[in-house]
């Protein structure tokens, strides 16, 4: 019964440590915006990203894996296509492509 007792005062102290958001990881501090479909189309019309076809077409030859899910983001001002794909093992890799020029940013093995 004691213990019950304790436990029940110690409930809402546990659940705010648990619930409570922590300090922001650092990549999130840098402003990071995921464009949707007609701003990523726009951007392509406008000559500011190279369409997604072109830009797989210079990363999965330089990959033995499948892409799986593509999105464009917008870091600190610069466009972004963030990739991931799996490999044959069943590894997943994540990669950043500068949307503009098509160069592997980080990731990709």
């Amino acid at each position: 019964m004691v213990q019950n007792e304790k436990m029940r005062r110690m409930l809402p102290f546990l659940l705010s440590a648990v619930l409570l958001p922590g300090p922001a990881p650092a990549q999130d501090r840098h402003r990071h915006r995921h464009l949707d479909h007609d701003s990523a189309r726009a951007a392509v019309m406008e000559g500011r990203v190279l369409p997604l076809a072109e830009i797989l077409a210079m990363v999965q030859p330089r990959l033995e894996a499948r892409i799986i899910e593509v999105e464009l983001e917008e870091h600190d001002g610069v466009l972004i296509y963030e990739l991931r794909a799996v490999t044959p093992q069943g590894r997943l890799l994540e990669l950043e492509v500068d949307a503009a020029t098509g160069r592997i940013l980080k990731g990709g093995g």
